[in-house]
């Protein structure tokens, strides 16, 4: 029988509050009160002044039981949606319906499976991020979902094993940070509530649950918790709670990172929802900031495992959660909802997760656009010996590896793609989408075969032996690989979302040994979540060239034959760093505790500052053309100046973070002779006598198409964020004076330009 929270509550039911504690204790040991006053955390509104008006009125109708109902969830599989809330009797407004997830509506049938937001970012196309955020929310809102569960900034990836890292975008804060404010744009444009999660310190799937991350201050707003800021700042609807603790307490009971950063510094005007059962109390969660509880039971079924319903109403009226704080999430909750509009005409809900998805209209529109844009331009090409691509239609071609064609027994075979059969196109988890075609690569190179009049030869499976005797009987030879990762709740050959290691699966590295050996013009495909180490395969002197081909979703095949045979140049650009060694990283998966000792450096910060080169640096690619960079020009502006950030507190933090402090020109020329796309990068050196920071910085960046022979300009502003450091002690953001380098350049270890950014 549904559980029903209305009905169990007019009966007269109640279930025993058991946590009378409304105080807690400072870093410093004194008692102080929890801010609970209604918006008391919310310092600046922004652009959420009328979205809150209009709350507030709407507020007056609710009764205590209707405003519980809105900020907790039914219960899991009793409603539409993987999350519902109740619908009030006394106000125009839905059940609530949230859905996975941070690539496409997960659970529904005629949807986009878009690729994920790493192969998004390996793009470095704001334009085409944007563009894909806005193809999510127009398929959201056409199904009637009021929230879509994305996009990700946690992980921000600093494990490579990270089973998840591959939702997000990339282990450096500010391609992430520009990701999710184009992302949120998108989204929240086509009138959809965006989520970012998972807030914060999720860093790994082991021990998820159970595990602790205590990061220092400085770490934690320089690197973590920027990117969120930036989702903020853009306005997004709702913020996730992780699953893991924070310094030892709960993240979704965490009163300082909940109340203290996310609503009082960041002034986040949204709600706070709990990852799904995430919860583990009554009062201290609400106390601790929490909003939303989700999915409202611990999956059970049992209303027993409900900790809010019944269990607030009886708190509120104990008086050991004051209404005041139910009425602040129950605000936040509404002004989301008309901040995004949706009292105006939302389609209602008509699919069904739990019956295969089926019910709702196929949205998919012209989407299929962007994706085949980004499975082409998030292509990055790492090696190229001979200028062996693009092929030129080649007399006989052997396609080798099980990762060529698509699972036999369907793209969709593995629930929640909980396998490594076939061609990998996106990790596996809640993180999924339902694949309404997939386009193996095979599939497509079969076709470009066939007008060129190239003999194909097929090794399909991972066998060496058999892969060896295909390479044989061809010219070239294109071995295709891949390594795969994704949520705990599924273990996919042994490995339970975080990967076992950084080496290619099924024995990659013998597959392309032994075609290597057979043939001596070898093509490596790699299909992978994140970084692998390929120094055995680069020791392979057959193999010419490498093509990191990403999680490129459904237009695999096509996005990867336009880059193969040239019609269009690659232009994807590494969101990450490839090492020689996994040791080279700084930090890897922990146990319960993981305290964050390599501190700010992660990734290529880590690699600049013990000076260990990479195989691959971070915003590296190759093209088919070449580029020059030349002409400089570092302005700053009016406003810049050293010292702290001062100006009034809004979405985001201190509105003066945002603006533009000073501005960065350069001119770049396609030298070459055919039209390419050229990713100019921009990196900041924070001046000497500053605290101790990483040698460079990605602070900007800008994609411009350049026809052969043509020359363009890219610009660059620096916000007063981009030149700050966080001063733990005053607890503030500081532009340093003295002398900043800025270095533009094609990657982070390939910087032509230096100037200087002298600031007073």
């Amino acid at each position: 029988m549904r559980f029903d929270y209305l009905s169990f509550v007019a009966a007269g039911c109640s279930l025993a509050v058991v946590e009378p504690a409304t105080w807690h204790k400072s870093s410093s040991g004194s008692t102080l009160p929890r801010a609970v006053a209604p918006g008391s955390n919310v310092t600046g509104l922004g652009d959420w002044v009328s979205a809150y008006a209009k709350a507030n009125q709407a507020l007056k109708a609710l009764n205590l039981t209707e405003k519980v109902g809105l900020v907790t969830g039914v219960g899991w599989q009793k409603g539409p949606c993987v999350g519902n809330t109740y619908k009030p009797n006394s106000l125009d407004y839905p059940s609530l319906c949230l859905q996975d997830s941070p690539l496409g509506v997960r659970y529904a049938q005629g949807v986009t499976a878009f690729p994920p937001g790493v192969m998004a970012a390996s793009t470095w196309d704001r334009d085409l991020i944007k563009q894909r955020g806005a193809g999510i929310g127009e398929e959201t809102k056409g199904l009637g979902v009021n929230v879509i569960l994305g996009p990700v900034a946690g992980p921000l990836g600093k494990n490579a094993r990270g089973g998840r890292g591959w939702e997000g975008f990339s282990p450096d804060p500010y391609l992430t940070g520009i990701a999710m404010q184009q992302s949120i744009g998108g989204i929240q444009g086509a009138g959809a509530q965006a989520c970012a999660k998972h807030f914060i310190g999720n860093e790994q799937e082991f021990s998820r649950d159970t595990m602790t991350s205590n990061i220092d201050d400085r770490t934690l707003h320089e690197l973590y918790l920027w990117p969120f800021a930036d989702a903020v700042q853009a306005n997004v609807a709702a913020v996730m709670c992780s699953y893991n603790k924070l310094d030892n307490e709960w993240a979704c009971e965490n009163d300082h990172y909940q109340n203290a950063i996310l609503k009082k510094e960041l002034s986040f005007p949204g709600y706070i929802m709990s990852d799904w059962n995430a919860q583990h109390t009554t009062v201290n969660s609400a106390l601790s900031g929490l909003d939303m509880a989700m999915p409202g039971d611990d999956f059970s079924g049992n209303p027993n495992s409900v900790l809010w319903g019944p269990r607030l109403v009886t708190a509120v009226n104990n008086g050991t959660v004051p209404e005041a704080r139910l009425d602040d999430m129950v605000r936040r909750i509404l002004a989301a909802w008309y901040m995004n509009s949706q009292d105006q005409g939302y389609p209602p809900v008509e699919f069904v997760s739990w019956n295969n998805g089926t019910g709702g209209p196929d949205v998919q529109a012209n989407h299929k656009q962007v994706v085949r844009s980004i499975a082409r331009d998030g292509i990055v090409l790492l090696k190229n010996d001979n200028n062996t691509l693009p092929l030129k239609k080649p007399s006989s071609l052997a396609i080798i590896g099980s990762d060529a064609i698509v699972n036999p027994a369907g793209p969709n075979a593995c629930a929640d793609r909980g396998c490594d059969n076939g061609t990998l196109a996106m990790g596996w988890g809640s993180g999924t989408a339902q694949f309404p075609y997939l386009i193996g690569p095979y599939d497509s190179i079969k076709a470009q075969a066939a007008t060129d009049g190239t003999k194909l030869v097929t090794s399909t499976t991972d066998s060496p032996t058999a892969g060896a005797s295909a390479a044989k009987q061809a010219s070239t030879a294109m071995v295709f690989i891949n390594a795969d990762s994704g949520e705990q709740y599924i273990t996919v050959e042994g490995a339970a979302g975080d990967r076992l290691n950084l080496d290619p699966w099924h024995n990659g590295n013998e597959l392309v040994k032994a075609v290597a050996a057979a043939n001596e013009n070898v093509i490596v495909v790699v299909h992978s979540v994140g970084p692998i180490i390929m120094e055995s395969i680069l020791a392979l002197p057959s193999v010419k060239a490498i093509v990191w081909a990403g999680l490129p979703a459904s237009e695999s095949g096509n996005g990867l034959v336009d880059i193969l045979y040239g019609s269009t140049s690659p232009s994807g650009k590494l969101p990450y760093t490839i090492a020689k060694q996994p040791s080279d990283y700084s930090s890897d998966i922990t146990g319960l505790t993981d305290n964050y000792a390599e501190g700010l450096y992660v990734d290529y910060r880590h690699f600049d500052k013990s000076n260990i080169t990479p195989r691959y640096e971070f915003g590296f690619g190759l093209s088919y053309t070449n580029f020059s960079y030349s002409a400089l020009s570092v302005q700053p502006g009016y406003a810049l100046s050293s010292g702290a950030a001062s100006g009034p507190i809004a979405p985001g933090g201190p509105s003066d973070l945002y603006e533009t402090v000073a501005t960065v020109t350069a001119t770049i020329q396609n030298t070459g002779k055919v039209a390419g796309a050229e990713v100019a990068q921009l990196y900041i050196g924070l001046p000497s006598g500053s605290p101790d920071a990483p040698p460079k910085q990605l602070r900007g960046f800008e994609k411009l198409q350049l026809a052969a022979g043509a020359s363009g300009q890219v610009t660059f502003e620096l916000r007063k964020k981009d030149l700050s450091y966080w001063d733990t002690a005053n607890k503030q953001w500081v532009v340093p004076s003295g002398s900043f380098t800025v270095s533009v350049g094609a990657s982070s270890r390939n910087l032509t330009l230096v100037g200087k950014l002298n600031v007073k």
